[in-house]
């Protein structure tokens, strides 16, 4: 007799775990169809904002690289930033950790040029990185150079890539920095004589 309620209750007990096997692999298949195209739609709308601010040609809209070299001493300390918005375009030397301004050139800008410069830094995939708005790279890569790369509404910080010369701080940018950096570059005429007098 036990040995009947006992062969009766095994077929039982194996359907009950193939039920609960089966439940908990629909419920995983369901996050994942579900879920997993939510988290898709929210990378992509992210992207799709930080790509229209990046674009954005109003005039309170503007870009921003600021170059900083090695931690040394005060008066070693040199740093620049060139920053373009559709009305101007500036670059300005820096000497020491209190941003003395030791040369400066402002130039004007229009909106087409902006908005051709700004689809460039797009097409370089300048957005491409890691978001973030308040970026502390204080002491990163002592000894080498640290480029930000800055999206401005009305001087207003809505996002920050930046990278370094040093390989154990490779940053937030996930694009080419040679690139970029030329393209800031070259909408100053003349700008690598004030770079290069900064001796980074």
């Amino acid at each position: 007799m036990a040995h009947y309620k006992s062969s009766r209750i095994i077929p039982i007990i194996l359907v009950v775990v193939v039920v609960i096997i089966a439940i908990v692999a629909l419920i995983s298949l369901a996050r994942v169809v579900f879920f997993s195209g939510a988290q898709t739609n929210d990378t992509a709308n992210l992207v799709d904002e930080r790509r229209s601010s990046l674009i954005d040609t109003a005039a309170n809209r503007s870009v921003s690289m600021t170059v900083r070299g090695p931690i040394v001493a005060e008066e070693n300390f040199h740093s620049y930033r060139i920053a373009i918005s559709p009305n101007s375009r500036e670059i300005k030397t820096f000497t020491g950790y209190l941003g003395t301004v030791v040369e400066q050139n402002t130039l004007g800008n229009n909106v087409a040029a902006y908005d051709q410069f700004v689809h460039a830094l797009d097409k370089a995939n300048l957005i491409k990185g890691k978001q973030a708005t308040e970026v502390d790279v204080r002491g990163i890569c002592a000894t080498g150079r640290v480029v930000e790369f800055r999206i401005l509404k009305d001087d207003v910080t809505l996002d920050t890539l930046w990278t370094s010369s040093c390989k154990g701080s490779p940053g937030t940018l996930n694009a080419s920095v040679e690139q970029l950096t030329q393209l800031f570059v070259t909408q100053i005429p003349n700008s690598q004589a004030l770079i290069t007098s900064v001796r980074l």
